[in-house]
């Protein structure tokens, strides 16, 4: 395992961590992860998610439909959530890491009813499913399919990071203990 410092994302001054390349490529390129949350009574449950990486608010964003609030119950009860990208399928990255983040949630109960409140999530979400934009390409549309884009947002802020150089989890990862990453 590697040794803690800031050439792997710990700040010993203070600063803001930096995260190593490659992590950073992963959290831009990858596709979906598989989120976690905790149920009440306490067993992991795992959805596929699309996540919007925002290193400069050292966050992740991700949405839920609110005839899915499962994972908005679930932060609430219980903050402690894990984002795994370990399947990089249309990412275009050769060999990239595997990488588990753990961190903290919270779940606001504001209703966001339209993709102008956060607009880079919404164009990440309709590269990654281009038939959604269809229902987004003008008023009328997203009226009839307002269902489509009522979402509870997700923020989750990482703690700590582990990464399996080229995806191998025969192999002790790297750990980042997180201050602030961004």
């Amino acid at each position: 395992m590697a040794a803690m410092g800031e050439a792997e994302g710990r700040s010993t001054t203070g600063r803001r961590s930096v995260l190593p390349p490659e992590v950073e490529e992963v959290f831009r390129e990858f596709r979906t992860c598989e989120f976690s949350t905790v149920a009440r009574d306490g067993t992991p449950i795992a959805w596929p998610l699309v996540t919007l990486w925002r290193p400069e608010e050292g966050r992740f964003v991700l949405t839920t439909s609110i005839g899915l609030p499962q994972k908005a119950f679930n932060i609430r009860r219980d903050a402690r959530v894990s984002l795994l990208f370990s399947d990089p399928t249309a990412s275009g990255l050769k060999d990239p890491p595997a990488v588990l983040v753990q961190g903290d949630a919270e779940a606001p109960d504001s209703i966001r009813t339209s993709p102008e409140h956060l607009p880079e999530y919404w164009t990440r979400l309709f590269e990654i499913q281009p038939a959604g934009k269809m229902y987004g390409s003008n008023r009328l549309m997203r009226y009839l399919m307002d269902w489509y884009y009522m979402r509870l947002y997700i923020s989750v802020r990482p703690r700590r990071i582990l990464f399996w150089p080229d995806g191998d989890f025969s192999r002790e990862p790297s750990r980042i203990e997180v201050d602030r990453v961004g």
